[in-house]
């Protein structure tokens, strides 16, 4: 309920009685500021990704920029982790970091027993294609391809037979709600549709991770919520990781577990 409107209806349901009035307000107040409690962390799970103490300098010139500083978390299976900060503070190069888009300065980190660190360029094209589903603010679906050729492009460079990445499309198209809209072109559907169908295509080598770089920030927050209850539903339904980088504490507090950088360490 909008809070002007909720003050407004206070103020004429207890006309007469500004006392009455007040404990009213004073109570909904409490209410609508009481936190959620948060579920427990999968605690019990077995550790998907590790990171060890990571640390991520870049070259400007002759200065040099420490994004991370020494950073360390573990990822259990089946968790959804929203990692949080102010911007700058690290959030989208650690997720880079885990999904293995860049190598860490120095430190170390883990995809099961497997140290990302040190495959070559070849091997962890292979490991994102097969183990992690990318999801980003920006849509990046190809302008001119239907939405279901869309959802097949990652299974093409993974070598999927035709008929196999059909049947998965339609699967996919049909579980986040877009079956009607898989003969349509990117620009014929609206920014909650296309996020939709980002977030399919990330799913379509069923990877065991998904990791989204704010996947709300274009959305309004309507359809941002419901953009979170569709990832809630792919950690519920197949058992999957999700980790978020989000600025909205809303979306934080549904998480398992709110992970939080500050000048590129952990608060």
């Amino acid at each position: 309920m909008n809070k002007i409107v909720a003050i407004q209806q206070f103020l004429e349901e207890f006309e007469g009685d500004a006392v009455a009035a007040v404990k009213a307000l004073r109570d909904y107040v409490r209410h609508e500021t009481t936190a959620i409690p948060r579920r427990q962390a999968t605690s019990n799970e077995p550790v998907l990704l590790a990171v060890k103490n990571v640390t991520r300098t870049y070259k400007l010139g002759k200065q040099k920029l420490e994004v991370l500083k020494g950073v360390s978390i573990d990822i259990h299976a089946g968790e959804f982790v929203a990692i949080t900060g102010a911007s700058g503070s690290g959030k989208s190069t650690l997720l880079q970091l885990m999904g293995g888009l860049d190598k860490p300065t120095s430190g170390r980190v883990y995809f099961g027993d497997q140290d990302l660190a040190v495959l070559s360029d070849g091997k962890l094209s292979e490991f994102r294609r097969q183990t992690v589903g990318f999801v980003f603010q920006f849509f990046y679906l190809q302008p001119f391809l239907k939405l279901g050729r869309n959802l097949e492009v990652p299974a093409m460079f993974a070598g999927v037979r035709r008929k196999e990445r059909r049947r998965r499309m339609e699967e996919l198209a049909e579980s986040v709600g877009l079956s009607d809209r898989i003969a349509h072109l990117p620009r014929e559907l609206s920014g909650g549709q296309m996020q939709r169908a980002a977030i399919a295509r990330a799913l379509m080598n069923r990877p065991k991770i998904l990791l989204a770089d704010e996947p709300t920030g274009n959305l309004d927050s309507a359809t941002g919520k419901a953009i979170i209850d569709l990832f809630e539903m792919i950690r519920r339904e197949l058992g999957m990781t999700v980790v978020i980088v989000t600025h909205d504490p809303a979306i934080a507090a549904r998480a398992d577990r709110e992970i939080r950088l500050r000048d590129g360490a952990l608060v």
